[in-house]
């Protein structure tokens, strides 16, 4: 699987995207993230302008998964706060945001950290109370539950993060 930026000229194939993997979150009981336009087209732009939107392509170029990935100092400020519980360690990490799978092929998941991976020696991510199939993929790739964050607008999310020993 190729992994490359986001282009404008993507938008219109990752738009869907994200509406399949909403689809597929309210069909596994997740019926509260992912609501009201999120993400929207503004949002995936902004990541675009960030360098931080990337497409997941198959063999034959078509795009199946989209990520943001984001590293550097403190790149998601609601993780300066943890409640219940503790980062594992304070080093530097890049965090992984709106991943979403097309649900054509497998490994999305997989291909984003490995790319990732080629970064950071630190993921963090988080997710919702109710989307019980990221956590339990996140577990199934060895990241360990640290505790609760909140997001900007007040919302709870679920804190994992994983270390990549080389």
């Amino acid at each position: 699987m190729e992994i490359r930026p986001t282009t404008i000229d993507d938008l219109e194939q990752v738009m869907p995207v994200f509406e399949q993997a909403k689809r597929f979150m309210r069909q596994h009981g997740n019926l509260h993230q992912w609501t009201g336009g999120y993400p929207s087209r503004e949002i995936i732009q902004a990541d675009m302008e960030a360098a931080s939107s990337f497409v997941c392509l198959d063999d034959e170029g078509a795009i199946v998964g989209t990520f943001c990935f984001r590293y550097g100092v403190a790149p998601e400020p609601t993780y300066a706060t943890i409640y219940d519980g503790a980062w594992l360690n304070d080093k530097p990490y890049g965090v992984i945001h709106r991943i979403a799978s097309a649900g054509r092929v497998g490994g999305i998941f997989a291909a984003a950290l490995d790319y990732c991976w080629g970064h950071v020696d630190n993921i963090r991510i988080d997710t919702h109370r109710d989307n019980r199939v990221m956590q339990e993929l996140l577990v199934r790739h060895g990241f360990s539950r640290c505790g609760i964050i909140y997001l900007a607008n007040g919302d709870e999310r679920i804190a994992f993060q994983r270390e990549f020993l080389r």
